[in-house]
């Protein structure tokens, strides 16, 4: 597989992104190359070779990746290879996920606030406005992701 100088700059752009938000390196690359390559599907072997990673590095990102429901794979009749791909349908899951989380994060910051001691004012002042715009977004979102879905009709 030959890819060009724009889609490996962009593979590694989106690596380092994903490791700022705690993926390892090759489980990041992966993912940009499953994203940027022109085939929808690739083999093991194709992943492995593109990013000149080895064969244990690029069995680990895959399982990972597989576990978390960011890849899927298929098969071909008459073919013993899987063809991985990025699960692009769960792109909603994985929003409400990570809404979850955000939730959840807030709901910590709130019992942060009810234990602290309140010696420093303007700390306090950033965290409450952090909490207050969590709360405001989770609020939002549904009524945002309705309208957006008006617009795709």
């Amino acid at each position: 597989m030959t890819l060009s100088e724009q889609q490996l700059s962009l593979i590694e752009e989106f690596g380092v992104y994903q490791e700022n938000n705690g993926f390892q390196p090759a489980v990041a690359r992966v993912m940009g190359l499953l994203l940027v390559s022109d085939r929808a599907e690739l083999t093991f072997d194709e992943i492995s070779e593109a990013l000149n990673i080895s064969k244990s590095a690029t069995s680990n990102a895959l399982n990972m990746l597989l576990n978390t429901g960011h890849i899927e794979y298929t098969t071909f009749p008459g073919d013993r290879k899987r063809y991985f791909r990025i699960k692009s349908s769960n792109w909603r899951d994985l929003f409400e996920k990570k809404m979850e989380d955000l939730s959840h994060l807030n709901g910590l910051l709130k019992r942060v606030m009810d234990v602290r001691k309140r010696e420093n004012p303007i700390y306090d002042a950033k965290l409450n406005d952090f909490i207050s715009f969590l709360d405001y977004m989770k609020n939002r979102m549904p009524s945002l992701i309705h309208e957006w879905e008006k617009t795709r009709k």
